[in-house]
């Protein structure tokens, strides 16, 4: 109590001489202030409530998203195969997204709901617009390649079957870099501090995970090429590159859940899943392995994300710390 007393008198003095009180000032046993951080030791901001059902959604969209932008190209190449076994793949992200959406929200009348009004200003609202447009694209994209591979079409109706093929895959190819990217743009518009300090490097990040995914998923389908193993490369690469610009941009308090706890685990597990390892693999010929690391490594990640957000956002000294970083910047 004496040590409180004399720290009182020290801060009177202060402030008389120089008309304000400088440091942390006394932290009174007893007193009215509660020791918990926080607002009376509950989180300043809700943590994301998202269960299973969301990261799953983040991998399956992305690496949809990215297996229509192959398969836009594969065409463009006339590698009909490889479209189509991207297509299909797209496809299956169009049909398993929304199902995964549904269950996150409880009932499939809050999905509709949110394609009542479109709002740009809003992520989660472009990507529910940027989901339904993937999926008209790509499903009919699929089945006018499926056409045109079998032989269904013949003269006129075959030129126009491959116009509309085109557009469609183009539709598909845009929406899906979108809808491979939107995802880290949604996150990190929050005021979860993990999230928003990463917030320009998330959409690169889930962009380069869902291209990568995708050629992993089409090799491992047995379409060994060499472009897909260039993508399997540059992916991988990138990927390796944004572990190092995380573990070099650090934020202190403010992102600690990317590097501690459960979340710091899945998250450093999977950037060498995605990232050093399949780079190894690939430059000694081991591209199977090198297709299953990056993908495990991509779906681990997505985990990792949606858990930092969790222990990020129920940290009060994380939020403060973010706020400090962001008020400095201003």
């Amino acid at each position: 109590m004496a040590r409180s007393e004399e720290r009182l008198d020290q801060l009177r003095a202060e402030a008389a001489r120089d008309g304000v009180a400088g440091g942390r000032g006394v932290d009174v046993a007893g007193g009215p202030i509660p020791r918990k951080p926080g607002y009376y030791g509950q989180p300043v901001v809700r943590p994301p409530v998202w269960t299973w059902e969301i990261p799953i959604y983040f991998f399956v969209g992305g690496t949809g998203g990215m297996s229509a932008v192959i398969g836009a190209a594969a065409a463009a190449f006339h590698h009909l195969d490889l479209a189509r076994s991207a297509m299909l793949l797209a496809v299956a992200a169009a049909i398993i997204s929304p199902i995964l959406l549904i269950l996150d929200l409880g009932r499939p009348q809050r999905f509709l709901n949110m394609l009542r009004v479109f709002k740009p200003q809003s992520a989660m609202s472009v990507g529910a617009w940027v989901l339904v447009l993937f999926s008209a694209c790509s499903v009919p994209a699929f089945i006018a390649l499926e056409m045109h591979g079998r032989g269904f079409s013949h003269g006129t109706f075959d030129s126009a079957v491959r116009i509309i093929a085109g557009a469609l895959l183009i539709g598909s190819a845009l929406t899906g870099v979108l809808l491979a990217t939107y995802t880290g743009v949604l996150i990190g518009a929050t005021a979860i501090p993990a999230w928003f300090s990463h917030h320009v490097l998330l959409p690169i990040h889930f962009g380069a995970a869902g291209l990568g995914s995708a050629a992993a998923l089409l090799e491992l389908l047995g379409h060994r090429i060499a472009p897909l193993n260039a993508i399997g490369f540059v992916a991988a690469g990138a990927e390796t590159i944004l572990a190092l610009a995380l573990l070099v941009n650090q934020y202190g308090d403010a992102d600690r859940a990317l590097r501690t706890a459960r979340s710091g685990l899945l998250l450093q597990t999977a950037e060498l899943l995605s990232g050093p390892l399949p780079l190894l693999l690939r430059a000694f010929g081991f591209i199977p392995f090198a297709a299953i690391s990056f993908v495990l490594g991509a779906f681990v990640s997505r985990f990792g994300w949606i858990s930092a957000g969790k222990v990020s956002g129920s940290d009060p000294e994380a939020v403060f710390a973010s706020q400090r970083l962001t008020a400095n910047e201003g």
